[in-house]
């Protein structure tokens, strides 16, 4: 699955997954109030009939007012009698906060129930009854509930799955042709641009004299598209070709790139200031190295004024290539970091160099920063120790 392919995708099932998620969450939580409620109230009835069981009992009591008076209790309830001013007279429990605003409530895991005596019996005004919740039911509820939510929301994913993959199948085939595009396209250029180059080597040998300036033209134009074809190249094979890291003079590759590049620097006039440390090493795939250099320096040249300063500095730790150009705006410093995005539509170019910059330095770790003045300067310093 392509990389755009899996963004799309990951988009599609978080909104999708999230929303339908939160609609099946909010309706099962009003399922389970509701239900919750009717299994309550099922508890509070029970323990309501026992009240007046107990009512009854007291009615008996205190019309044959046997002695010893025995105060009528259930086992599995507690139950207690006030008088008509909310005073405790007798009871198998106390509670220690009573509302009496409320004949029917919960608190601390127990229900209560206010019953009112009248007339009064053996003095009490008030026939007060609780008992444990039984949460079994419950307990039974938010597991089968639980489980639903499972069920449901598997079968969803499921079919997020589906969806998304048929969803993105036209896009897929899209970049699949693109992608088969431009391999035969950079198939294609490969031929006439390396027959190009050679023979521009070879008249250059014969006719040293004639024609320079035509010819420079020609090495230049020929240059461009041999780099694009390299850039295409990498971008279509990146991630399946056999990389050899390796122990590579950074510092004579530089120079290497350097003199490869030395016909758009003439062009152009630029004026050349370069500091490059001896024999500096660093772990990495040639040809990443090149894809890497040959961007920067790219780009460094592209975008200069016609005659300003191009410096180029190599240390131990990092490689810095500033130019005199027309600088980047702070806002879209990150922005043009992704694929096909370009800060000045002025120049050629298809706005992939710092795309594959930022994919080098990804796979082995570098640090890549840029820093621009407007109109002024913009460098570009990759740090590999940090």
């Amino acid at each position: 699955m392509l990389a755009s392919e899996k963004r799309s995708l990951f988009r599609f099932l978080t909104i999708y997954l999230s929303s339908t998620f939160i609609l099946f969450f909010l309706a099962v939580s009003i399922f389970y109030t509701l239900q919750k409620q009717e299994i309550l109230g099922q508890q509070k009835t029970a323990l309501s009939s026992k009240a007046h069981a107990i009512e009854q009992k007291l009615r008996k009591l205190h019309n044959t007012f046997e002695t010893p008076l025995l105060y009528p209790h259930d086992k599995e309830i507690g139950s207690a009698i006030y008088n008509l001013d909310k005073e405790f007279i007798f009871g198998t429990f106390q509670p220690t906060q009573i509302k009496w605003s409320k004949p029917l409530y919960t608190h601390d895991h127990r229900l209560f129930y206010i019953h009112r005596l009248k007339p009064y019996y053996l003095g009490a005004s008030y026939l007060i009854v609780t008992q444990e919740i039984n949460r079994d039911p419950l307990n039974r509820l938010i597991q089968n509930l639980t489980l639903f939510l499972l069920i449901v929301m598997s079968f969803f994913t499921l079919l997020a799955i589906f969806l998304g993959k048929l969803f993105t199948a036209p896009m897929r085939d899209s970049i699949k042709q693109m992608n088969r595009f431009i391999e035969d396209t950079t198939h294609e250029l490969n031929t006439p641009i390396s027959t190009i180059l050679t023979n521009i080597e070879l008249l250059e040998t014969i006719y040293s004299c004639q024609g320079e300036k035509e010819m420079r033209r020609i090495q230049v134009a020929s240059q461009t598209l041999s780099r694009l074809y390299e850039d295409l190249t990498y971008l279509k094979f990146n991630y399946n070709y056999h990389r050899e890291v390796v122990t590579l003079d950074i510092s004579e590759l530089l120079n290497e790139r350097l003199e490869f590049f030395s016909t758009l620097i003439e062009a152009k006039e630029l004026k050349l200031n370069k500091e490059i440390d001896e024999h500096i090493t660093i772990e990495i795939d040639k040809n990443d190295a090149i894809r890497l250099i040959d961007n920067i320096l790219s780009n460094a040249i592209k975008y200069n004024i016609k005659k300003g300063a191009l410096e180029v500095q190599l240390t131990s730790n990092a490689l810095e290539v500033q130019n005199a150009g027309l600088g980047i705006k702070k806002e879209n410093i990150s922005l043009i970091q992704k694929r096909f995005i370009r800060d000045n539509k002025n120049e050629g170019g298809f706005g992939i160099g710092l795309d594959i910059i930022g994919q080098v330095v990804e796979r082995y770790n570098f640090l890549f920063s840029i820093t621009s003045t407007p109109n002024k300067t913009t460098k570009v310093t990759i740090l590999w120790e940090k």
